[in-house]
């Protein structure tokens, strides 16, 4: 759905994206993840056309967004939804108002607008607050009425900046999980700005993380953090304990009913058990092993053991 490749943009100037190159596929949530002013908003402006790029390409279903007029950027903006951290509704209208106020503006009859608007707000589960302000609602609930109103116009992408940062852990985890719903209801493409590792976790299928204006890592959720590729590492406060690995360092994925695989692995393989992590991947519990061996021969019968149970493992350079 979108294609990127060696996009550069800069301020006069400060170059804030450099060579950027990535693929956004039809239906899948993807993160861009890397602290404030590694350049992830810029790239989402210029993703739905509010800020124009030096070079490379971007194209959005094989339409390059450099080459549209004024009236071809309204119109591609028709389909791209878009959700902030501050919500950005209109205090003085009601929630029904503000998911109805894109339609208004496109000049839709009436009865679609009631009728669109009550399909919005029964998705994001919100029905009930229809007539209510803004400012009697929850943060939580605030943001559904955002979500409602992106997809007032059938928006086939949903761009979300930092959309969850404003929000407490619970009410994070169910906004979360009703994009993931949305994603699979509505077949929906949805990019997350985010420097929250529980949002990469919890959602997305792909990250890439961005540093100094670059692409730092890109893969998949999974990849990413059994590679523990040193900008991960950065964003995590956290040392890549492989370097002080005297043998070959194996790392693999455990869904909770296999967890019986870390002593075997110890007792079969002689493999020292240096770490466990649990974590949430799309709402599934999964526990991260990091393991150590000294006999590669024994590392590499353990990761056949490993490929032969369907389960993910990373090994230096190595994948599976």
């Amino acid at each position: 759905m979108i294609e990127i490749n060696h996009l550069c943009k800069s301020f006069g100037t400060l170059e804030v994206l450099k060579d950027i190159s990535l693929t956004v596929k039809t239906g899948e949530i993807y993160g861009l993840v890397g602290r404030s002013g590694a350049g992830k908003s810029t790239l989402l402006r210029c993703i739905n056309g509010l800020e124009n790029y030096d070079s490379g390409s971007l194209k959005i279903d094989g339409t390059e967004i450099r080459d549209l007029s004024k009236q071809e950027i309204r119109e591609l903006r028709k389909g791209i939804g878009m959700i902030f951290q501050q919500f950005s509704l209109i205090e003085r209208r009601s929630v029904y108002k503000n998911v109805a106020l894109p339609m208004k503006c496109w000049k839709y009859d009436k009865d679609r607008i009631d009728k669109r608007v009550h399909e919005l707000l029964e998705l994001v589960d919100i029905a009930d607050k229809i007539n209510d302000r803004p400012s009697v609602l929850s943060g939580g609930q605030k943001q559904r009425v955002a979500i409602a109103r992106a997809l007032a116009l059938d928006s086939n992408l949903l761009l979300c900046d930092e959309a969850t940062s404003a929000l407490d852990p619970k009410t994070t985890q169910s906004v979360l999980r009703l994009l993931r719903d949305i994603n699979q209801k509505l077949g929906l493409t949805i990019i997350v700005v985010t420097h929250q590792m529980e949002v990469v976790r919890e959602v997305c299928d792909t990250i890439s993380i961005l540093e100094n204006g670059k692409i730092a890592a890109s893969g998949t959720v999974k990849d990413i953090f059994l590679q523990k590729p040193p900008s991960l590492m950065t964003l995590l406060g956290k040392e890549d304990h492989r370097l002080a690995s005297a043998g070959e360092m194996v790392s693999f994925l455990l869904p909770a009913d296999r967890l019986n695989m870390i002593p075997m692995v110890a007792n079969t393989f002689g493999a020292d058990i240096l770490s466990t992590n649990t974590s949430d991947y799309k709402g599934v519990p999964f526990t991260e092993v990091t393991v150590s061996i000294k006999d590669r021969s024994a590392a590499g019968k353990m990761k056949q053991i490993l490929t032969q149970e369907n389960l993910a493992w990373y090994a230096e350079s190595e994948a599976c």
